[in-house]
Formats: C-alpha cells, sequence, structure tokens
C-alpha cells in the first residue's frame, strides 16, 4: 500500500511540473530560442553543391509578452520580397529534456512579409490571425550545450504540396548553423519534393 501510495505522488508530481512548466532546465528552453533565432543563407552550401538553392532563412523573435515565438520567412534569395515560406514558430518545453516547436501559418501573410524588419509590427497581429498546423511540430532534444536536434512525427503532417501526402522535417540546431532537411511524401511514400541527399546547411549571418 506504502509503494503504490508513493508511486501515485511520484507521477502525480510529473504530472503537475509538466502542466506548470516546473523543470529544473528551464533556462535551456530560452537557450534554445536564442540561437533560433538570426539571419541564415544557404549560399556556402549551394556554392559547392548545385543540386541545393541558395536560400535566405530570417527568424525573428516576437511577441516577447507572450511567451517564445518567432516570425519565420524562407525565400531563394534572389527573391527575398517572394518568400516561399512565412510562418509563425512558438516553442515551449514539454519535459525535462524536450521541448516544441509549433508551426502556425499566417492568414494574410501578404501583410507580413518583410516584417522581419520590425518585429515591434506584429503587435497587431492577434491569435486569431494565425492557424495551427497540427501535426506538423517539430520535437528537439538537447544534445548538449547549444545543440538541439529533433523531426516531426512519423507521417503525422499533411502536405498537399507537388502530390504530396504528407511531410517529414528533422532540424539540428547549432549556435551558427541550422540543418533542416524538409521533405514531401506521395500516399506510397515515394520522396516527390525536397532535397535528396541531406538537409539544408544555412549558416547564421
Amino acid at each position: 500500500m506504502k509503494k503504490t501510495v508513493l508511486l501515485f505522488v511520484f507521477f502525480a508530481s510529473l504530472t503537475a511540473n509538466a502542466q506548470t512548466g516546473n523543470f529544473k532546465n528551464k533556462a535551456w528552453l530560452d537557450e534554445l530560442v536564442s540561437i533560433m533565432q538570426g539571419t541564415y543563407s544557404s549560399e556556402k552550401q549551394a556554392a559547392v553543391d548545385t543540386s541545393y538553392f541558395n536560400i535566405s532563412l530570417r527568424m525573428v523573435p516576437i511577441w516577447k509578452d507572450k511567451g517564445h515565438y518567432l516570425y519565420v520567412e524562407q525565400a531563394l534569395s534572389k527573391r527575398q520580397d517572394k518568400p516561399y515560406r512565412v510562418r509563425i514558430y512558438k516553442i515551449t518545453q514539454r519535459g525535462e529534456n524536450e521541448f516544441v516547436s509549433e508551426i502556425y501559418t499566417l492568414k494574410n501573410e501578404k501583410d507580413w512579409i518583410g516584417k522581419w524588419n520590425d518585429p515591434a509590427a506584429f503587435q497587431k497581429l492577434t491569435e486569431t490571425e494565425i492557424e495551427l498546423k497540427p501535426g506538423c511540430e517539430v520535437i528537439l532534444k538537447r544534445i548538449e550545450k547549444n545543440k538541439f536536434s529533433g523531426q516531426t512525427g512519423d507521417k503525422t503532417c499533411p502536405s498537399e504540396l507537388r502530390g504530396a501526402s504528407y511531410a517529414t522535417s528533422k532540424v539540428t540546431v547549432l549556435p551558427n548553423q541550422i540543418i533542416s532537411w524538409d521533405q514531401g511524401f506521395d500516399k506510397d511514400g515515394k520522396q516527390v519534393w525536397g532535397a535528396e541527399k541531406a538537409g539544408y546547411i544555412f549558416d547564421k549571418i
């Protein structure tokens, strides 16, 4: 009976910690968000391997009073005024060493393109104007100081791009680099878009 009570208290404590965010390593969340933000380029990789494009990636913190949010723009280097990906990432801690990057689309994304250089502008953006992409969140773990790695779930992120049925993302975050491998697969598991050999290497500028 005593062992049962102790086990109940232990698991109740874990549940309470997960709900309140009372983690021993809470500073790791700040560490992750700090190294994620910045301006990146895959120019070096594209210069040595023509199968990769020269892509610009910008990740800027917004809504600091609401938590950890990043406004994200991804575009071909020569077409930065017309990004092909406009998102908001919400970064939270879900366990002692488990972090979640939820992905949101913007309903009127054209109104926000280029606003990465004026983060205060996003105070006018409300949470009703963004929409969660369920199943597309990236689960990250801290490998060592200033290094996080993770991926999406298995076939959990739906995609209709270029005949895809689902998409996957594998991500490694480092102090001066983000390695991101996004791929789309059809219903039979055949890859229909994305890099084939390995992920894109984005160097922080």
